[in-house]
């Protein structure tokens, strides 16, 4: 299993983590399956967020009573938990939704996550999404008191765009260990503006450009969340990817690979620190996933699965 730096700290992780948002409606007993074989095949990250499940916190909850079953030291595994997103009542109801980056809600998530979790510590928190009313001396406050109280030892943000991480680098003094980005070979805006910079091209428009540049000039990792996600859904079963599959499966028989273990290769053949979030909770898939982990695609297969999902160069 390959590894990756994230931050500039001596943190270190395989390159492909695995998703627990999809854990609920598990049994205790299969999310013990799950995390033991992962862990044995050295698949040792765990992403959650405070709003995976319908009940808020259920995934980590969930998580939390498994993990506490088994043999396995806490300090073996790497814990990361994205925090927020206020969701009232239960997850994607009726109700309203706000983005909120309060000191006192961040400090408030964390504990409790932390205690559905059964941890004393998270190795990870990332801001979920960016708060239009945030105050970052107040998130760098927040931040101070729980790497100091040993509640955090790394910090990173998802979905921030590289002009919103550095307004946070302007005041908090941790290092920012990642940036959590939608990325998948159907959903490339990170990529598209930087082939067709000063173009009249749509992919000119810059919707998700430099994000992955900026995140290797200052050392933080990218992970690509909804790894196998297009427009209509998972991309295997979507007819509009048929070129994209059929090239998958094409590039990926050359190594043993399906195509859906090839769709994971062509992200982690991104350079910089590249680690994919599995989202699927199927211990199968992601053994099979695990094959990606050290392949590495020729620039020519890269580019030209990257073009068989209807993406052009200029």
């Amino acid at each position: 299993m390959k590894h990756i730096s994230l931050g500039q700290n001596g943190l270190t992780a395989p390159n492909l983590a695995i998703g627990c948002m999809r854990i609920e409606g598990k049994t205790v007993e299969e999310v013990q399956d799950l995390i033991r074989q992962s862990y044995d095949a050295g698949l040792t990250f765990f992403d959650h967020a405070d709003i995976y499940a319908r009940e808020r916190g259920g995934a980590e909850k969930l998580f939390g009573q498994a993990f506490t079953g088994l043999n396995i030291p806490r300090e073996n595994i790497i814990l990361q938990s994205k925090v927020g997103i206020y969701l009232p009542g239960t997850y994607n109801n009726n109700e309203q939704n706000f983005f909120d980056l309060s000191k006192e809600h961040i400090l408030q998530s964390v504990d409790e996550s932390l205690e559905r979790l059964q941890t004393d510590y998270l190795d990870v928190l990332l801001l979920h999404r960016n708060d239009a009313l945030w105050e970052p001396e107040e998130i760098a406050e927040a931040f101070d008191i729980l790497e100091t109280s040993g509640k955090v030892r790394h910090f990173g943000v998802s979905n921030h765009t590289p002009i919103q991480v550095d307004l946070l680098k302007k005041y908090v003094k941790q290092d920012l260990v990642a940036n959590q980005i939608q990325l998948s070979p159907a959903h490339t805006l990170a990529l598209d503006y930087g082939f067709s910079v000063n173009t009249k091209a749509d992919e000119g428009v810059n919707r998700g450009g430099e994000l992955i540049d900026y995140a290797r000039l200052h050392d933080m990792a990218i992970q690509a969340w909804s790894p196998i996600q297009g427009e209509n859904g998972v991309i295997f079963s979507d007819p509009s990817y048929k070129d994209l599959n059929d090239k998958l499966s094409e590039i990926g028989g050359r190594y043993g690979l399906d195509n859906e273990v090839a769709a994971i290769a062509w992200l982690l053949r991104i350079p910089g620190n590249t680690q994919v979030v599995l989202g699927t909770t199927n211990i199968d898939r992601i053994l099979n996933y695990a094959k990606a982990s050290e392949i590495q695609f020729t620039r020519q297969e890269w580019y030209e699965i990257y073009q068989s999902a209807g993406n052009r160069l200029p």
